[in-house]
């Protein structure tokens, strides 16, 4: 079995990519794309530490994220077709007024 070390310092690197996709993109879905990437490495580091540990409590969290993440996906997909059905250019920065 690898060092726990490893799995986190992969998950840092996940949700660095995240991050930084988050903050640098301004097409909505590769935005939703980067949460998501965050979201897994914090299931990944739960899980690591979780199986580390011999607890069950990390596998908990993480599928409560998961969960989460379920909900956030649908949501922002709903707004973002509606943006699009509405014409709209599809760019974060011009999204900032919900009005039609």
């Amino acid at each position: 079995m690898p060092p726990a070390y490893l799995f986190l310092l992969l998950s840092g690197a996940l949700f660095t990519m995240g991050a930084v996709g988050f903050l640098v993109r301004r097409n909505p879905l590769v935005v939703f794309m980067c949460i998501e990437l965050m979201l897994n490495a914090v299931n990944l580091a739960f899980a690591a530490e979780s199986r580390f540990l011999n607890s069950l409590d990390g596998v908990v969290f993480a599928f409560l994220v998961i969960t989460v993440a379920a909900a956030e996906v649908v949501v922002g997909i709903a707004i973002i077709v509606q943006v699009y059905r509405a014409g709209r250019q599809m760019d974060v920065d011009g999204l900032d007024l919900m009005k039609e």
